[in-house]
């Protein structure tokens, strides 16, 4: 007997909850085991994560930039800049000489990094389709005088705001290629703030949890133990990793289930790669060069997973910093 295929409404209810499955799933793992489930994620998603990040958004570029170069060029200039600056500033605090403390150089960057923003959202704005973004210096304006207050909460702030960035992706993707999901999803997401409520119910009165181990410091130090010192570390990993993963989820399971117009090793739907030649073969290598960094990444966890976390973090800016302008160009 011969079954019916399902409606698209019905493929996204589908779709949905599996989304619901995998952040239920990261919220009763993240909450039960911390630390374990924050070494295990890291371990097995942030290479192939990053790689298929990147293999996303060449198949979403245009083949050439045109008028859009100027775009382009402020975001690359950016994304470099502020993620060679923000790698080196452990180290200028580590120098003897170091002239300025660690509060003036983090608002130094998160400042920078707002120009730099507002900077992108007035330039996208003049190109189709258009929006009205008057408002956007003003508050760039707004948040540098806030980050010269508590110029550690930028960045706080970041590391928790920065995995939710996956879903608003999601969502657009689903727009461009999947409508007739949207709805579903978009109920599918207030699971979200109930898993958060539920973590914080469960654990806000937990004791901090336990180990002085360099990998242990490197979770909660990582999930801001440091800056919210009145708040259990327990409740603190458990909310970081289980955005994490949710995070994870989303790039390493559904945006390619949806994103993809091919196979992720087929080059047909890389606008670039269809120039041939020298791009083509440029993919390629990127690609390929990719996959070895994933390997790599892999060996280093295994030889010394808290160092080798420690440097994924810092070096990681440049995957969160990549995510805004193409965000942006999907608006």
């Amino acid at each position: 007997m011969s079954t019916l295929p399902l409606s698209k409404p019905d493929q996204g209810r589908l779709f949905a909850g599996g989304f619901a499955f995998i952040a239920v799933l990261a919220a009763m793992l993240a909450g039960w085991i911390p630390i374990a489930f924050s070494i295990a994620t890291v371990f097995l998603f942030a290479g192939p994560h990053n790689w298929l990040e990147a293999r996303y958004i060449l198949g979403r570029l245009p083949a050439r930039t045109g008028k859009l170069w100027p775009f382009f060029a402020v975001s690359f200039l950016g994304i470099v800049g502020l993620t060679a600056g923000f790698a080196l500033i452990p180290s200028y605090l580590r120098n003897s000489s170091a002239m300025l403390e660690a509060e003036s150089l983090y608002g130094i960057w998160d400042s920078v990094f707002l120009v730099w923003l507002a900077t992108l959202v007035t330039m996208r704005s003049r190109t189709n389709p258009r929006f009205e973004a008057g408002w956007v210096w003003p508050l760039m304006f707004m948040l540098v005088a806030g980050v010269w207050l508590e110029p550690f909460a930028f960045g706080f702030a970041l590391v928790y705001l920065h995995p939710l960035m996956a879903l608003w992706l999601l969502d657009r993707e689903l727009r461009r290629s999947h409508r007739e999901w949207l709805p579903a999803y978009r109920r599918g997401l207030l699971v979200m703030p109930m898993l958060l409520l539920a973590l914080v119910a469960r654990l806000h009165s937990s004791p901090n949890l336990p180990g002085d181990d360099p990998v242990s410091r490197a979770i909660t130090g990582h999930a801001g133990d440091w800056f919210l010192a009145g708040v259990s570390s327990h409740l603190l990993v458990a909310l970081h990793t289980f955005l994490e993963m949710v995070h994870y989820g989303v790039w390493v399971v559904l945006i390619p289930l949806v994103g993809y117009r091919s196979r992720a090793w087929e080059l047909e739907t890389i606008p670039v790669a269809r120039r041939g030649g020298v791009w083509r073969k440029a993919v390629v290598v990127l690609l390929l060069f990719g996959l070895l960094l994933v390997l790599t990444l892999w060996s280093c966890f295994l030889l010394d997973y808290g160092t080798t976390r420690s440097v994924y973090f810092t070096v990681a800016m440049l995957h969160v910093l990549a995510e805004i302008p193409f965000l942006l160009r999907m608006i």
